[in-house]
């Protein structure tokens, strides 16, 4: 029998996982464009490690190119501030990195 404190939270985690999934399954918006306001907003919010989150997704599935997410750095830096858009910086190139190492083989180093 399964915990009834764990079924609420899988209760709500199922609900919240429907109702993004439905946010982002409208047809109006583009997916690219969705994730581009919402990277602008995590940016915009200090939110780093969901901004990792969305860098990630944006880059594997082809949403936004290595190019792009460079592009976003400048103009989000304009517009969220210097301090921001620094780290900002440093997330895509971390990013970059890893999936880089991923592709060819290697592993991240151990640390």
């Amino acid at each position: 029998m399964t915990d009834p404190a764990m079924e609420t939270v899988d209760s709500h985690g199922m609900t919240a996982e429907r109702a993004f999934a439905d946010v982002w399954s409208r047809d109006t918006l583009s997916v690219r464009s969705r994730r581009l306001l919402l990277l602008g907003l995590l940016v915009g919010q200090g939110l780093d490690g969901q901004v990792d989150v969305q860098l990630d997704a944006a880059l594997r599935t082809g949403d936004l190119s290595e190019s792009e997410l460079r592009e976003v750095v400048v103009f989000l830096t304009h517009y969220a501030g210097w301090s921001r858009g620094a780290r900002l910086s440093t997330q895509v190139e971390e990013l970059l990195h890893r999936v880089r190492q991923d592709r060819s083989g290697r592993g991240a180093p151990p640390g």
